[in-house]
């Protein structure tokens, strides 16, 4: 197997599992809400951080444990706060309808929180492919991320224009009242995941 194909491979085995970065994309994506921003922040943000990996940045986590321990209680917090609005959201008859939309600004920024206060988000770019980046040597470990990087395109890409796609179907308001709740207990596992450690 090519090193890129491996990059790729990897970097999808890694980024698939559904979590709050994931779920927030396949919710924006159904409000048909800034889908593009939302796709653009989270490819941007994972693509920066397997470069800083491959550039050799998962050594300096690994030894400043305190700034994961930090960015891990800010993340559960997080994620209550989200899990809770979720729920809010569910309890309104007609959530979808009902929800006034959300500016640009706060939906970029919501994205950024859920991924960038992710400590889980460092371990998988920064420091699993960021390592597994180097073991194919000084030339090799580049193409690796490349494909790592592109991963990450085409699966936020995917996810973000197929939810979008499914908008119309899934656009009634039991439904919504569904992928609300499912979102809440999403995020209240994760946050009890990071908080337990």
């Amino acid at each position: 197997m090519s090193v890129l194909a491996a990059g790729l491979l990897t970097g999808l085995a890694l980024i698939v599992a559904i979590g709050a970065q994931n779920a927030f994309v396949l919710r924006q994506g159904l409000r048909r809400e800034h889908v593009g921003a939302v796709v653009a922040v989270c490819a941007v943000s994972d693509v920066l951080l397997i470069l800083a990996g491959t550039a050799g940045i998962g050594l300096l986590v690994r030894h400043v444990p305190w700034a994961l321990e930090a960015l891990r209680w800010l993340g559960v917090a997080y994620l209550v706060w989200f899990a809770l609005s979720s729920f809010r959201s569910a309890l309104r008859p007609g959530a979808l309808e009902a929800q006034a939309p959300r500016s640009r600004s706060s939906v970029v920024g919501t994205t950024l929180a859920l991924t960038w206060l992710n400590p889980h988000v460092y371990l998988d770019t920064v420091v699993m492919l960021g390592n597994l980046a180097n073991q194919h040597g000084p030339d090799g470990r580049w193409v690796f991320a490349a494909g790592a990087c592109a991963a990450s395109v085409l699966w936020f890409t995917a996810l973000g224009v197929g939810a979008r796609a499914l908008a119309g179907p899934l656009g009634r308001p039991a439904v919504w009242r569904g992928v609300d709740v499912a979102v809440g207990v999403l995020m209240l596992v994760i946050a009890a995941r990071l908080a337990l450690g």
